[in-house]
């Protein structure tokens, strides 16, 4: 079988000779596939005699082992010579940094909420939360704004579908204000407290949005005078803003809830807004009929609240100039505050 002989070395020779897959699975067709001369060798046996085509289908068969061994070595070393030259053109450095995830951070808006919150604790007040929907009793009448009061049409509001189990309307608050109330039924004088979260009210420009937070303050006692009012706000703002130059004044005003009330406008002293009054809260003594809806004896408690927005001061102290960029979720603003 000098024929088997020389196909195996004619094999190995081209196996050798293919310098990619491409050729090496053609050399395999030459010697291996249905035409091959392997496969001619081994369709022939059957011409054979019984005895012969025994020993010769054995050494055609050592031979097929040869060539297929032979075969899954040079693929095995293609793949390898590849996986290296595809590592030397990949190559990486592994001495660089790897790349990490971006790290989130506070948004300036909760920024501002937190610093809120830790000033107000410091000075003993507690910190309230309640629902986004309320009542109309809670939202407006217990305040002071009956049905049909006019001051209800400078808070356009989004009603729900729906009424509480008295058959009260529904509505998303369009202030944290309610939480007096609610903070007053659910504990005794001396009430202590503020109050900060989500709004709603039909309004957006550069200046409003529909969504909007707010955080709203009362303390009420038997001897709280509108001088307590101007003392824990003022101190609040300069604490706020880290100020002591920070101009502070008390405009008069209406709010139903309140009275007598006021604007409260600060100046800065220096920066870009130097000497510009800009309002940033509405406050007053607690009208006596809120008092009486908060459960109390009105002839005996009395008190202050206020309500700031949070948008405004967080403008105010991070330089900001539109509302919009709060809620944008821009990165190029956000890491600002990383």
């Amino acid at each position: 079988m000098q024929d088997v002989e020389s196909i195996v070395e004619r094999a190995l020779a081209e196996f050798d000779r293919s310098g990619d897959a491409a050729q090496l699975e053609n050399a395999k067709a030459r010697f291996l596939g249905k035409s091959g001369e392997l496969t001619a060798l081994l369709k022939a046996l059957g011409a054979l005699a019984p005895a012969e085509r025994r020993s010769a289908g054995a050494l055609i068969n050592a031979a097929k082992e040869r060539i297929e061994a032979a075969l899954a070595a040079r693929r095995a070393a293609l793949a390898g010579a590849g996986l290296e030259a595809r590592l030397a053109e990949e190559a990486l450095d592994v001495t660089l940094p790897g790349r990490q995830r971006g790290r989130g951070s506070i948004h300036p808006l909760i920024r501002s909420w937190q610093r809120v919150e830790a000033i107000f604790r410091s000075i003993g007040f507690d910190v309230a939360d309640g629902p986004e929907i309320e009542t109309d009793w809670y939202n407006f009448t217990a305040l002071n704004n009956p049905e049909n009061h006019p001051a209800r049409s400078m808070q356009d509001t989004f009603y729900v579908d729906g009424r509480d189990e008295k058959d009260l309307p529904l509505l998303l608050r369009t202030h944290t204000s309610p939480m007096q109330v609610r903070y007053a039924r659910m504990h005794s004088p001396p009430l202590k407290v503020i109050v900060p979260g989500r709004c709603y009210r039909v309004d957006s420009d550069a200046t409003h949005s529909p969504m909007f937070h707010q955080v709203e303050g009362l303390w009420i006692d038997e001897h709280i005078s509108f001088a307590d009012l101007k003392g824990v706000y003022t101190d609040f703002l300069r604490r706020f803003f880290e100020s002591d130059d920070l101009a502070v004044r008390f405009r008069p005003s209406f709010f139903p809830f309140t009275e007598p009330s006021a604007e409260i406008d600060v100046a800065f002293q220096n920066g870009p807004l130097e000497g510009k009054w800009l309002e940033i809260s509405g406050a007053g003594q607690v009208h006596p009929d809120v008092v009486r809806n908060f459960g109390l004896d009105a002839e005996r408690y009395i008190g202050f609240a206020f309500g700031s927005g949070i948008e405004r001061l967080t403008m105010l102290r991070y330089g900001i100039n539109d509302l919009r960029l709060f809620f944008d979720g821009d990165l190029r603003f956000l890491k600002q505050f990383a």
